[in-house]
This record gives structure tokens, sequence and C-alpha cells, in this order.
């Protein structure tokens, strides 16, 4: 009755046991992304389990959810459901839209341009893994990892390659929770220290801003409107990802009386969807489908879309500070993959490192923002293209 002879005869369970506790270890001790990495590495502890019946089976989609539950187990039903029918990330673009303040993207409009330049990982990724033998579809939800947004990555994912959703959630959330570790390394071998130094608030000074918001309230409430609105018409098939999150904002910016979906957009709804879709995602990742060559391709694409976003942003900085007066740190630019605000944060902490007076988490979050939209739209893009 035990699962002992199951574990020596198929010792692939003894990694994938080691897998979790080191997921586990980053999320608890290091404290990456615990919120996330912590179900999901609970999930894949459950699912390799033999006898436990707790691991994602793909192809039940023809079957019944109440045959799911009882012939195929708990995180299948849970799985099929919430799932499979793309429900749960765009409920956590809501929670995300309600934690945000777009007020920095609105003053700092222009920046939100390094947003877009940092999308230069998800379609080189894109081409190359074509190039290396993965499908449009396969080569597209790889890409989609270097915009660094767990429920993008996750909902392009399963729209086009649902069989590859377990390591590309890890390889997305890792790589979320190492970006202390990978900005630091990508501007280290691409930025100079002379750039580095670039004081924003004394070019700010040197340069004012000539247009001034001056109701910055009014202009909150109209912001996620519009962009609902300018997505639906051009993007529809991104509507799911960014229409929740602009209602979630929404909701926020009305205020008291909107106070209540606020609260529920913001806490009890996202924590929810938050648990299973982390319980979820790590029981995707059983022996079978999780210890191959194309799991190790994943995780290395992944970080190659990773680090190219991140260059593509301070490589745009730095053509963009060759033809204006008014220069910009290219920290800016390493913001402009999603990651909010843990990116903006990392950027701050490196330019204060160089001049103890040089705070640009305002403008940082500018571009960190727009990374977010700009990773929804081309997730967007990516689906009706190949799907």
């Amino acid at each position: 009755m035990t699962a002992i002879s199951n574990i020596v005869e198929t010792p692939q369970f003894l990694i994938m046991y080691l897998l979790a506790f080191v997921l586990l270890y980053l999320g608890i001790k290091k404290e990456y992304e615990p919120m996330l990495l912590v179900p999901i590495a609970f999930g894949v502890l459950l699912a390799n389990f033999p006898g436990g019946d707790m691991g994602v089976t793909q192809g039940l989609e023809g079957k019944e959810l109440l045959h799911i539950a009882k012939e195929n187990g708990l995180m299948n039903f849970i799985y099929y459901l919430l799932i499979k029918t793309g429900f749960l990330p765009p409920i956590i673009f809501m929670g995300v839209g309600a934690l945000t303040d777009f007020g920095p993207l609105l003053k700092n409009l222009r920046l939100s341009i390094f947003g877009g330049a940092a999308q230069l990982g998800i379609f080189s990724v894109l081409f190359i893994s074509i190039l290396l033998g993965f499908t449009p579809k396969e080569a597209a939800s790889l890409g989609i990892i270097g915009g660094a947004d767990g429920p993008t990555a996750i909902y392009t994912t399963i729209k086009l390659a649902p069989h590859m959703l377990g390591p590309i959630a890890i390889a997305a959330y890792s790589y979320m929770a190492l970006v202390p570790v990978i900005i630091p390394l990508v501007v280290r071998l691409t930025c100079t220290r002379k750039e580095l130094s670039i004081n924003m608030k004394a070019q700010d000074k040197l340069y004012p801003n000539k247009i001034e918001i001056k109701n910055m309230r009014a202009l909150k409430i109209i912001f996620p409107i519009a962009i609902t609105t300018v997505v639906a018409i051009f993007v529809p098939s991104a509507v799911a990802l960014i229409g929740m999150l602009m209602f979630g904002n929404l909701v926020k910016e009305i205020g008291s009386n909107t106070s209540r979906l606020f609260d529920a957009a913001s806490n009890g709804i996202m924590n929810t969807a938050t648990i299973f879709l982390g319980l979820c995602v790590g029981a995707t990742m059983t022996a079978d489908s999780f210890l191959n060559l194309k799991t190790i391709g994943i995780i290395v694409g992944g970080f190659l879309a990773f680090a190219l976003s991140i260059f593509g942003g301070i490589l745009f900085v730095k053509l963009f500070n060759l033809f204006s007066k008014k220069k910009i740190n290219p920290l800016v630019g390493a913001t402009g993959l999603s990651a909010v605000p843990m990116a903006a944060r990392v950027a701050n902490d490196i330019a204060v490192r160089y001049d103890p007076r040089n705070h640009i988490l305002q403008y940082c979050m500018s571009s960190n923002i727009s990374g977010v939209i700009g990773s929804a739209v081309a997730a967007g893009v990516l689906i009706s293209f190949l799907l």
C-alpha cells in the first residue's frame, strides 16, 4: 500500500522531489516569490507520489468534469475547470491591476516606450526556437517567458501549447524570482559606470517636462477605460488579460464607491486564484512530462528570453540617448520587462549604489508598468496569429 516500491523502480521521482525541495527553499528561505513558488513547489511534490492521483494528465478535454473528478482525481478536476479554460490567469491580472498604481507611468509617459523595447526577448527566442525544431505554437509559449509575467506566460501556453505548461510556468516564475540576480548580471555586461550614474531628477531640472497634469485622479480613471478600448479594437485576443488588468485598476482608482470591489479583487479573489493556479501548475510537472530534453530547452530558452528582454530595454535607452539632450539612465530600460515592482526596486538599488542621491524608482516604474501591458499585448498578437 506504500509508494516505496514504485519510487525504487522509478528513481526519476527522486529528481522531482529534489526539484520541489529546491523551489520550496527558494520560496521560504530566500523569499523568492513565495506566494507562487511555494504552491507550485508543493504541487510538484503532490504530483509525484505514485498512487496519489494528484498529477495532472493531459488529453482529458473530452470528458465531463464529474467523470474527471471521480476517475482522475482532485487536481485534474481543478486543472480542467480553472486552468485549462483560461479562467485563472485573467482573474490574477484583475488583482494585479487592483494593486498597481499607474501614476508613475502617466507622469513619465515617454518612458513607456522602453516597455515595448523590452519585448525583444519574446520575439527573438520565438524565431530561435523555431529554428531549433520547436513548433511555432511551442516557440511562442517559450518566447513569452521573456515578458517576465507569469499569468501571461501561463495564459499563452494554455492557448497554444498546454503540454508545456509545467516547465514553462516553472521557468517563468523561477526567473521572475531571480530578477535580483539576472538584472544586475545583464547590467554589468552592457552598461558603463557613467551611464548608470545618470541622475534622472537632475535631467528633469535641466530639461523640464512641458506637459503638466492638472487632474491626476481623472486621468487615472480615464486611462484604464481608454487602454481597454484601444486594445479591444486592435488586439481583441489580448482583452482577457488587458481588460481584467484595467478593470482591477479602475475599481481601485474610483475610490470609496467601489472599495469593496477593490478589496475583493486585491485580496480574497486574487489569493484564492493564486493558490489554485500554483498547485495546478506544479501538478502538471510529473516525472514523465518534465524529465526530457525539451524541458531542458525550455529552461535554457526561458533564461535567454528573459536576458534579451532586459538587454532590449537597455539597448533602446542607449540609442535614445544618442539623439536626445535629456539623457535617460539605462536602468529604466532594464525594467521594461514585467516583474512589477521587483524589477523597478532592483534597478533603483543599483542606481543608489553608484550615487546615493540617485533614486530612480518612479522612472523605472513607468517602464516596468508599460512592460506588463506590452507583454500582454504581445501574447494577444501571438495567439491571434498562431491559434
